[in-house]
């Protein structure tokens, strides 16, 4: 695997709690996932339901639960929690999402790997 960093956004593009979605390219392969800011700690998850592996959103870059205290998938209405990606509600219970490694650099967060 590449140890390129693949430029994801800028620090200031989500608000706390906030996500994003993004679609990258990496080694030929493309790579679906989004970011999720909270308490100014950064995470990133694939963007794939453990349940079907249907995207957690129907609205573009919309994650989060109303209160943004979790991570919602919008099919299932599964509930995940934010620094793990365990499903805390749902049908997927204690499944969770697939984490992907990113780095916080300057003003811009990145996908590494």
């Amino acid at each position: 695997m590449s140890n390129d960093l693949i430029y994801l956004c800028d620090l200031d593009r989500l608000s706390d709690p906030g996500s994003f979605g993004f679609c990258v390219e990496r080694n030929e392969q493309e790579i679906e996932g989004f970011l999720v800011k909270n308490d100014n700690r950064w995470f990133a998850y694939r963007n794939s339901c453990p349940h079907t592996g249907s995207p957690l959103d129907w609205v573009e870059h919309q994650f989060l639960y109303i209160d943004g205290a979790l991570i919602l998938c919008s099919t299932h209405d599964a509930l995940f929690v934010i620094d793990t990606g365990e499903c805390v509600v749902g049908p997927c219970l204690w499944e969770c999402l697939e984490k992907l490694d990113i780095v916080v650099q300057g003003d811009g967060v990145y996908l590494s790997g």
